[in-house]
């Protein structure tokens, strides 16, 4: 039998899976959520009873949920060689469903129409996941070893981080620096682009604090609001001053841009004292975080001896990790999959997202971000193609090889 007969057989066992594993809410405690405790069992369960035989559970501890841990499973296939493995990391949980008018249909339940499954997380990661598993599939149902041994990861806490996912199970050394590892968390809707890189993530959380007035009296307190605003202008300007451009990268240049706001006073003729707002900014590999937060320490001196202000600020998420190179071994093989199986030409680009894969680079291991898909991640009455599942699951049959 074919990849291709074996995935076309097994489409009411993807549909099967795909509706167990949203029936289950694995939503962060940030999120509202409990964790993905009760996912990861019947994710554990259902592998148990399709053949996986090797079956790792990684806990790490979280008193935010009810089950004190954030559970992540391996999945092996045992292969001839262990010189080298072949990684597939998906993650198992999902963010919030967000405003619920906006669905269609209960984001819980799977609802196929058209060749698509909709639900939450059908796609962010479900689609990866279950891609790798029926790959795996194919070795396991039809006796056949895979040269090198197969190690499928379905990790927590992506969505929040992966404090209490990836990153731990990177410290504990479960990877080693010569193994292939493919992420199917961020593609295209043809399959073509290959992640190799990632921009620098930094968020800011900056806290401008003044003294509070009346709105007539601004003589007579120091205007956190004025302030802030002024220093958002000013970081929004790094782009300016960090501005080298490259093309690996859409958009081609670092991004350094406002979002979030807290609620400062409660009636227009106040003067607050305090102001908090947020940046979100993605910087070119090129240049550090370090230089990036000297800049920032200037400005907000700036700022401060202008109008009088005290500022700090907290960094809630940090992340800067070389690129995977196009000639790596991973990347290479990834691309002659894609090109043997489905005669696409693959590009190699650079994302201002962030995955896992970041975690990785940073200690030496070279990985890849790869998927097909319509890239319906957080989006209401988010689908999943089950073409695109296929034809993923048939280019990692051959990636296994």
């Amino acid at each position: 039998m074919t990849p291709k007969e074996f995935l076309a057989d097994k489409k009411n066992e993807i549909v099967e899976l795909q509706t167990l594993l949203t029936s289950i809410p694995a939503i962060a405690p940030e999120g509202g959520g409990d964790g993905e405790d009760k996912k990861a069992l019947a994710l554990e369960n259902w592998l148990k009873q399709k053949g996986f035989e090797k079956i790792t559970r990684y806990e790490i501890p979280d008193e935010r949920v009810s089950a004190k841990v954030r559970p992540s499973l391996l999945a092996e296939v045992p292969g001839q060689k262990d010189d080298f493995c072949i990684w597939v990391i998906a993650h198992i949980d999902v963010v919030p469903v967000g405003d619920i008018k906006l669905w269609n249909t209960n984001p819980w339940e799977v609802v196929e129409k058209d060749g698509k499954l909709y639900g939450r997380g059908v796609e962010d990661n479900q689609q990866g996941l279950c891609s790798a598993v029926f790959a795996a599939l194919y070795y396991l149902e039809n006796n056949i070893q895979p040269e090198h041994t197969i190690k499928l990861l379905f990790a927590a806490d992506e969505e929040n981080g992966s404090l209490f996912g990836t990153i731990p199970l990177v410290k504990k050394g479960i990877f080693h620096k010569n193994d292939l590892v493919l992420i199917p968390d961020g593609g295209d809707t043809q399959g073509k682009t290959i992640e190799i890189a990632e921009k620098n993530l930094l968020w800011l959380e900056i806290s401008v604090e003044g003294k509070q007035t009346h709105g007539s009296r601004p003589d007579s307190g120091a205007n956190a609001c004025l302030a802030a605003s002024d220093l958002t202008v000013r970081l929004n300007n790094l782009e300016k001053y960090f501005d080298k451009t490259d093309d690996l990268f859409e958009p081609n240049y670092s991004t350094f841009q406002p979002t979030k706001r807290l609620a400062n006073v409660d009636s227009i003729n106040i003067i607050p004292g305090k102001d908090v707002f947020c940046m979100d900014c993605r910087i070119l590999p090129c240049y550090t975080l370090e230089e990036v937060l000297k800049k920032t320490d200037e400005i907000c001196r700036e700022v401060e001896n202008k109008y009088g202000v005290k500022i700090s600020y907290k960094t809630p998420q940090k992340s800067q990790s070389p690129a995977t190179k196009k000639e790596a071994p991973v990347a290479q093989k990834l691309a002659q999959c894609i090109k043997k199986v489905h005669g696409i030409e693959p590009e190699f680009i650079g994302i201002g997202g962030g995955t896992v894969g970041a975690e990785l680079r940073r200690e030496g291991i070279d990985a890849v971000v790869w998927s097909t898909l319509d890239d319906q991640a957080h989006q209401p009455n988010e689908y999943c193609k089950i073409e695109n599942l296929c034809k993923d699951a048939e280019t990692l049959i051959e990636f296994f090889k």
